[in-house]
């Protein structure tokens, strides 16, 4: 009974001190809580009043350092380029900046190339960096990132260049061939074949000004504004119509398919078409007739003689709403797995070579792209060297795209980027046909 007693007594003085001490820790948990520490002393009492506020909605990357060029105060956007490690300013130029500017009070301004943080391809990115006092004891570095800037700037500048280029030539040449026809005046033989060379170079300039004029206004303008229904046998129809004359000089067969097999057909002038035609798009008619149109056009331009250049549209099913799919395949020279990467880019060609001698400008699919991709849709290609190539337009059917548009207006620029694949079946290899 004794010893269960102790026990008991041993038992209860325990809990007491556990208690006690508890209340104790709990105590000094609570003071340390309500203590400043060191960094937020710092901060508070060196940082001038209302400077924490205007740094935090400042666009750039902005960094405060102490005179021991430990960092006071730094915004997110200096954390995520990678400015600010370990409570440390990690870019050496700039920490020397700093330095430079607590010594004499002067405010300085470079601009650097730092390596990508977390990538292993060694791109540059590319800041400006500004230092300024802050007080007696601070230093205030703001940073700009100005990548996006420069790349903008170099996709201007080789537009310009290539534009400066593209009109060089034809104009070039006309200058040449009138001297040539002053030089021939009695010789009309001479004259006339000048002429005709001069009337070729004046159609390609003609058509290099429309172009970029076309590109200017795609890039420029919402098509969804004007926007209507537009019947896709209407636009293959406009399609082949603008491309008859080439494809007859040629003898190339082209067969437009609309919505599937099983409709009425019919064929004459080198044209067969089949399907129905109850197949609608939502946006620009003369837009969409131009993407179509440069399509076809290539495809007619880029194949042999005596070959077919198929037309084919179809509904595909999508997650937003049904999609319509216009494929345009020919048998033509095809394109390699490093010119896929760039057809979309403006004045890109394939085949230099061939481009001159059918009068293309090297605008035609940068067109299609930014008009595709203005309707919400996205343009793909499937090429094989010496096989031909397939080129498919995937846009939103009217209703769907209507309604779309009508929730989202704004439409991005990011579509259009050409993949390996399609849905659609080749056509035979390239050989003549009867």
């Amino acid at each position: 009974m004794d010893v269960n007693a102790a026990v008991a007594a041993a038992a209860a003085i325990a809990g007491v001190l556990t208690g006690v001490i508890a209340m104790l820790a709990f105590r000094w948990s609570e003071r340390e809580q309500k203590r400043p520490t060191r960094t937020s002393l710092h901060t508070d009492s060196v940082l001038p009043p209302g400077v924490d506020t205007v740094l935090s909605v400042l666009r750039s990357s902005a960094v405060v350092l102490d005179e021991a060029d430990a960092v006071v105060k730094a915004s997110s956007a200096a954390y995520a380029l990678g400015l600010v490690r370990g409570g440390k300013l990690a870019v050496e130029p700039m920490l020397q900046m700093a330095r430079d500017t607590r010594r004499d009070g002067e405010i300085r301004q470079v601009e650097l190339d730092l390596p990508r943080r977390g990538t292993g391809r060694g791109e540059a990115l590319a800041v400006s960096a500004r230092v300024a006092p802050l007080g007696s004891r601070l230093v205030l570095l703001l940073v700009e990132d100005l990548t996006e800037a420069r790349r903008i700037e170099a996709v201007r500048r080789d537009f310009v260049a290539n534009v400066s280029h593209e009109l060089k030539t034809p104009v070039g040449a006309l200058s040449l061939l009138s001297e040539a026809v002053m030089d021939a005046s009695d010789d009309p033989e001479a004259v006339q074949r000048f002429a005709g060379r001069m009337q070729t170079e004046a159609t390609r300039l003609t058509n290099l000004v429309q172009e970029l004029i076309d590109l200017s206004r795609i890039q420029n303008d919402d098509p969804l504004e004007d926007a209507e229904p537009v019947p896709v046998d209407e636009l293959v129809a406009e399609a082949i119509d603008r491309c008859r004359h080439q494809a007859g000089t040629k003898q190339i067969t082209m067969a437009a398919s609309i919505g599937g097999p099983g409709g009425p057909s019919s064929e004459g002038g080198g044209v067969r078409r089949s399907g129905t035609a109850d197949l609608h798009v939502w946006g620009n008619r003369g837009q969409l007739a131009a993407a179509l149109g440069n399509l076809v056009e290539n495809a007619v331009n880029y194949s042999p003689a005596r070959t077919r250049v198929g037309i084919a549209a179809r509904r595909v099913t999508a997650p937003g709403g049904d999609m319509i799919e216009i494929a345009v395949t020919d048998q033509g020279i095809g394109i390699s797995d490093k010119d896929k990467e760039r057809i979309f880019e403006r004045f890109y060609r394939v085949d230099p070579a061939r481009s001159r001698a059918t009068g293309g400008t090297g605008l035609g699919l940068a067109i299609v792209k930014h008009v595709v991709a203005s309707h919400g849709g996205e343009v793909t290609v499937w090429s094989a060297v010496g096989q031909g190539s397939t080129f498919t337009l995937r846009l939103p059917e009217a209703g769907a795209a209507r309604d779309r548009a009508q929730q989202h207006p704004a439409l991005d620029d990011e579509a259009g980027q050409p993949t390996e694949s399609s849905p659609y079946e080749p056509l035979p290899a390239p050989e003549v046909l009867p």
